[in-house]
């Protein structure tokens, strides 16, 4: 990946799919789970981002050592 900065609006996109887990984005732009997470703090606002970690908490996809 070039710059995190020039594919934020990227790398929010893959993070808001329910289809994309954290593993699939990892793999795609080398970043861990704990950054995506902190790039979504930083770029959304408070309740934009709250919303999504209460979707992404309990979404099983989002995890792929979860599916089934």
């Amino acid at each position: 990946m070039q710059n995190i900065q020039d594919n934020i609006n990227e790398i929010i996109e893959m993070a808001w799919c329910d289809k994309t887990s954290f593993d699939n984005i990892r793999t795609i732009t080398g970043l861990s789970e704990h950054v995506i997470i902190q790039i979504m703090r930083q770029n959304l606002k408070p309740r934009s981002f709250k919303l999504w970690r209460k979707r992404v908490t309990c979404r099983n996809t989002k995890h792929a050592r979860n599916r089934g």
